[in-house]
């Protein structure tokens, strides 16, 4: 079918989630190739349907909500496959697993590695971006590390952790351009503060994390262009009421925005609550850190080299009982800050859709649902199980494919 003949895909009957005005209830939203060509009320989608006079494909959402497809920027893998594998078939696998939980963009995020196993992911990530996505959109790279603070290391293995080296991000930017994202280190590292400003200037996003900065070493990056903390609250220097430490500056820093792992065990609701009230609306980030172990049963793994087990879906380090990533979609963060933490279904939307689009300088064309933008869309139901999701307008998940491969 040629894209004169390609029919119009229409939901209606939904209550669609916009960024500008709020929920439609009862509303219509239809596309065409990738792009959304209508939004509004169902009983006003007659008139634009006769005016276009084209064939269309009909889903009735049922009452469901109808919501901007997930944008996950911290994601090491799932479904038994791992970003730092820097293979296609990998990215194949991850890419297809967390689109079948919602998520419709991700950045392949790292650990701590050595350079040459970085270069790997970043050359592997840049050729896969390329084509067209067949399941979630790889956005690009996050590198979580290596020059992040031995005292807080968490999952990520300590012996390859290294001080801020510029000339890799320049070596790496020059060759492939556009591709890493976003870079998480500590702040108080030596050479840091240089590597953030050089960072910024570039476009690239520039987060704490991994580390032990007090208050005011937090402050000072801000000035040179930190933007972003990673998953808020775990592994980095906590919050005293005479040393506010990094939580307490990306706390109280409108300048920043926080991550936050929502699944119970990695941050009590009651703070991701205080979190979302002293954050607001624009600087709350749903994210999963899942790991390959996402998606499999419980067990022993070996991620990047730690030996991980993972008991009733939390994942721990076999060495010491640190929490080791997650097995987190975004689904089910999403249904958590719902159901837990008591947020409204429009404002998580924005946490898991549109607060990671404008992180990422791409709002433009994603992480909201308006006319001109990607039809990256999720079709849930009231009850806010996922029924379908659509990637550039091509449907990638049905519900009953659930049980397949």
């Amino acid at each position: 079918m040629n894209r004169q003949e390609e029919k119009t895909k229409v939901i209606y009957n939904g209550k669609i989630v916009t960024e500008h005005e709020g929920v439609i209830e009862s509303g219509t939203i239809a596309w065409k190739g990738e792009r959304i060509e209508y939004i509004g009320p169902t009983q006003a989608y007659s008139g634009h349907r006769i005016a276009h006079g084209t064939p269309q494909e009909s889903i009735d959402a049922q009452g469901g909500w109808v919501l901007p497809g997930f944008i996950d920027v911290h994601v090491h893998g799932g479904n038994g496959h791992d970003f730092m594998e820097a293979a296609p078939e990998a990215y194949d696998v991850i890419t297809r697993y967390h689109a079948q939980h919602g998520t419709t963009g991700m950045l392949a995020t790292t650990v701590t590695a050595p350079r040459d196993a970085l270069t790997r992911v970043i050359r592997a990530a840049d050729a896969y971006r390329r084509a067209d996505p067949a399941y979630a959109e790889l956005l690009g790279v996050h590198l979580e590390g290596p020059f992040i603070s031995s005292s807080w290391s968490g999952a990520q293995d300590p012996r390859h952790i290294v001080p801020p080296q510029q000339d890799w991000l320049e070596d790496w930017v020059g060759e492939y351009p556009d591709i890493i994202r976003m870079l998480t280190l500590a702040p108080e590292l030596d050479g840091a503060m240089a590597l953030i400003a050089w960072l910024s200037e570039r476009g690239i996003v520039a987060a704490c994390g991994h580390t032990d900065a007090d208050y005011d070493c937090i402050r000072e990056a801000v000035g040179q262009g930190l933007r972003h903390a990673v998953h808020t609250f775990n592994a980095m220097k906590g919050l005293h009421h005479r040393e506010p430490g990094t939580v307490g500056a990306v706390l109280s820093d409108d300048r920043i925005s926080a991550e936050i792992i929502a699944d119970g065990y990695h941050v009590h609701p009651a703070c991701i609550r205080m979190l979302s009230k002293l954050k607001g609306a624009d600087q709350l980030i749903l994210i999963t850190d899942a790991i390959p172990a996402a998606g499999l049963s419980d067990g022993e793994y070996n991620i990047a080299g730690l030996d991980v087990i993972v008991k009733d879906s939390v994942s721990r380090l076999k060495d010491g009982g640190n929490l080791a990533g997650c097995t987190l979609t975004m689904i089910e963060a999403f249904r958590f800050m719902v159901r837990e933490a008591g947020l409204g279904v429009e404002q998580v939307s924005r946490c898991a859709s549109g607060n990671p689009a404008r992180l990422l300088g791409v709002e433009e064309r994603m992480g909201s649902l308006s006319t001109g933008k990607l039809a990256n869309i999720l079709l849930v139901t009231p009850e806010l199980e996922l029924k379908r999701v659509w990637v550039h307008g091509r449907p990638v998940w049905e519900e009953e494919d659930c049980t397949k491969g």
